[in-house]
């Protein structure tokens, strides 16, 4: 059995290496770090209302690249997992002009639609969300299709059927409606652990493919129920 504390020391070790050292790795290998929390209210049998922050920065530790917030509520059409969502999201971006160390501020105004579908396949769980959203950056409006496929695979198998320490796997696209139709596509891989029922963490690493150029990032992300 995996101790807890022995786990998370673990996690935080890993992350304060790639941490300690944006200078060497950020600038080769274009290195970014993301810090995300996902969280989800219960209302009901039927009804949630979901919440997440995303602080997102250009090198492993600092020199912010963008934060999110996002909410919603959602609505249960089954107790297996599918869900409807209407959401709205504020992106504040900060972006990079050429290769100038000059910055400008970017806010962006989101309204999305998805549906989240949960299947199992064994102890193997999938995930299929479908997002359409409608993106309000100055003057101009966007429209853009993302579909994710998420793979959560347990790595332990505890008595009572818990399974705390997992993997998790999942690749994200997303289309534009006009212009380049392909936006990007991000392939992520990652360990996670369940501490309870309510709270779950997870240390990955991401990749981002956008036309013709690729980033990558360390995630740090903690899922919450209430």
């Amino acid at each position: 059995m995996i101790k807890i504390d022995n786990f998370l020391i673990k996690m935080i070790t890993i992350f304060i290496l790639f941490s300690g050292a944006p200078n060497l790795v950020a600038q080769e290998s274009n290195l970014g770090n993301w810090l995300i929390y996902i969280g989800n209210k219960k209302v009901d049998s039927k009804w949630n209302i979901h919440h997440e922050v995303q602080y997102r920065n250009y090198n492993a530790i600092g020199d912010l690249e963008q934060l999110l917030l996002r909410t919603g509520i959602g609505y249960n059409l089954t107790e297996n997992g599918n869900n409807l969502l209407l959401g709205y999201g504020y992106i504040h971006s900060e972006n990079y002009l050429g290769q100038s160390d000059e910055k400008v501020s970017i806010g962006e105004h989101r309204i999305f639609q998805q549906f989240i579908t949960k299947q199992k396949v064994g102890k193997v769980g999938l995930q299929h969300r479908y997002r359409f959203e409608q993106r309000f950056v100055a003057d101009d409006v966007k429209l853009r299709f993302r579909y994710f496929l998420g793979i959560n695979v347990p790595l332990t198998n505890l008595n009572e059927g818990k399974n705390p320490l997992y993997l998790s796997i999942y690749n994200e696209i997303f289309i534009n409606s006009v212009g380049n139709i392909f936006d990007r596509n991000r392939l992520y891989g990652g360990i996670g652990y369940k501490l309870n029922e309510n709270l779950k963490m997870e240390l990955g690493y991401m990749n981002q493919f956008l036309n013709q150029q690729s980033r990558d990032q360390v995630n740090v992300l903690a899922f919450v129920n209430f």
